[in-house]
């Protein structure tokens, strides 16, 4: 269909296996995310390049590769609030995921060497469905939706949104 800002910027996702997420799409192009568990979690990402685009009524894909070399491709449909992530994890992540805990764009070079010196393979596949429980517009490319570690952020959140 057509590549467009989703329309809403932020959602929570409480997963099985790879934690509860955090994502807001900033426009048609980039997006910012913070893991709060899992086996990165407390891991964040602002200004990720990602192929973003409308395939249905409220659905929208969105994919991407990252400095790690981790690939990621989402379905996410607001009008049911469901949610279906694949991630492609390098077998060097699945053994050392501490690595990757950190704010990423202040340590690229070093993701990329990681990712370099592998190893790539065997890779973990994740492949999970969930339910989205939290919607809010918070307007294009605000940077403050997304702006601290989960570890930094009130006792009481998301509950003082």
């Amino acid at each position: 269909m057509t590549s467009a800002a989703l329309s809403v910027n932020i959602w929570s996702i409480p997963t099985t296996t790879a934690g509860t997420t955090r994502f807001t799409s900033k426009n048609g192009h980039t997006l910012d995310y913070r893991i709060h568990s899992g086996i990165v979690g407390n891991r964040w990402v602002k200004d990720q390049e990602a192929y973003i685009v409308r395939v249905g009524e409220s659905i929208y894909k969105i994919s991407w590769t990252e400095p790690t070399g981790t690939d990621v491709s989402l379905i996410v449909n607001l009008g049911d609030k469901l949610f279906h992530g694949t991630i492609f994890f390098p077998r060097w992540i699945m053994n050392n995921p501490e690595k990757t805990i950190c704010f990423q764009n202040d340590h690229i070079p070093l993701m990329n060497s990681y990712r370099d010196a592998g190893p790539a393979y065997p890779t973990e596949v994740i492949d999970e469905f969930a339910t989205i429980t939290f919607i809010r517009d918070c307007g294009a490319d605000n940077d403050e939706v997304i702006n601290c570690p989960a570890s930094e952020l009130p006792a009481d959140f998301p509950a003082n949104l």
